[in-house]
């Protein structure tokens, strides 16, 4: 009895240090914003201002989300760069010949099976995951050059999406998706024995494989949750700027930087709010400071790649802190 009070304290005391935690977190960035927008003469949280901060979160938001479900089983994909080039294609393709149907599905379908084909390679061979992703990239690389410089198909890719299918990557639509997605994310995250088995599989592969869990099974649901993830990315992305830029050379590598900080920081505060809820509360904040950065002058491909560097290291030292032995 004295035991169970115990825990009932601990847990009450866990959850009050929580909603403190909440209360101070969300008091310091009022703070904070308000002290920038004077500095900016009223210009950062001007409500056009503030709505390109949402709009750009969002994209970011959709594939961190996907990263939670791969570092919480152990996996690393570094293709999902170029799987989001690809499904952007599609959005476009399909988006200017049938409508929104074809936004959504483009984007979606390309995404879902290209992320589901990298975790049956994960889940059926011995090959690390970050080495398998690195390979693929490569290939869905050379399948984006090779549409885009074939003659028959470069007229489908290398156009702007009709401006009339673009409102999924605008105000409200956008964050009608952010919403619905936050709900259904944490849902299945959280409150599914998919969710279960994904955390306990990251926990240790071993033990969970002797509990019962079916390792390959579930792999293969993960690849396909954080491919539908990776889709609606590719659609939100390609709707909100109706060209998609080629990349090679594993420079698609680059499109995931900002989602890994994102989800590295949304790790740090995960002992105090829920990863999943966390990660558009970062989302924002960190594209805000980049937002900041343009109102200072800060060139955007020089030094905010700097900064965004040191914030991956210090996210990355925060969020190992207390792990021992060794990182994946």
């Amino acid at each position: 009895m004295q035991k169970e009070l115990s825990n009932n304290s601990n847990s009450g005391d866990k959850k009050n240090r929580s909603v403190l935690f909440i209360v101070l977190f969300f008091a310091v960035i009022v703070i904070v914003a308000v002290i920038v927008n004077i500095f900016t003469d009223g210009l950062f949280l001007d409500p056009s201002n503030l709505s390109i901060i949402v709009s750009n979160s969002i994209f970011p938001t959709f594939i961190a989300w996907g990263l939670c479900f791969l570092f919480a089983c152990g996996y690393t994909d570094l293709s999902i760069g170029a799987v989001v080039v690809l499904g952007s294609f599609a959005t476009c393709v399909f988006g200017n010949w049938f409508g929104y149907p074809g936004v959504i599905l483009g984007g979606l379908v390309t995404g879902t099976l290209l992320i589901f084909l990298n975790f049956t390679i994960f889940a059926f061979t011995k090959i690390p995951s970050w080495i398998a992703s690195i390979c693929m990239a490569l290939v869905y690389e050379a399948a984006a050059v090779g549409l885009r410089v074939n003659k028959t198909t470069r007229v489908l890719v290398d156009t702007e999406l009709n401006r009339s299918f673009r409102a999924l990557g605008h105000m409200p639509w956008n964050l009608v998706l952010l919403i619905a997605g936050l709900i259904v994310v944490y849902i299945i995250y959280t409150r599914t024995n998919l969710g279960l088995r994904v955390r306990a599989i990251g926990g240790n592969k071993d033990v969970s494989r002797a509990m019962g869990v079916n390792i390959l099974r579930t792999l293969l649901w993960v690849g396909l949750v954080s491919g539908v993830l990776i889709g609606f990315a590719a659609v939100i992305q390609q709707s909100f700027n109706g060209r998609t830029i080629l990349m090679t050379g594993l420079l698609s590598i680059q499109l995931i930087f900002q989602p890994l900080a994102i989800t590295l920081l949304a790790q740090i505060m995960e002992r105090w709010i829920n990863v999943i809820i966390a990660v558009p509360i970062c989302s924002i904040i960190i594209y805000a400071v980049f937002n900041l950065m343009t109102f200072l002058g800060i060139p955007g491909i020089t030094l905010q790649q700097v900064f965004l560097g040191a914030f991956l290291i210090a996210f990355g030292i925060g969020g190992q802190r207390g792990v021992k032995g060794v990182v994946k």
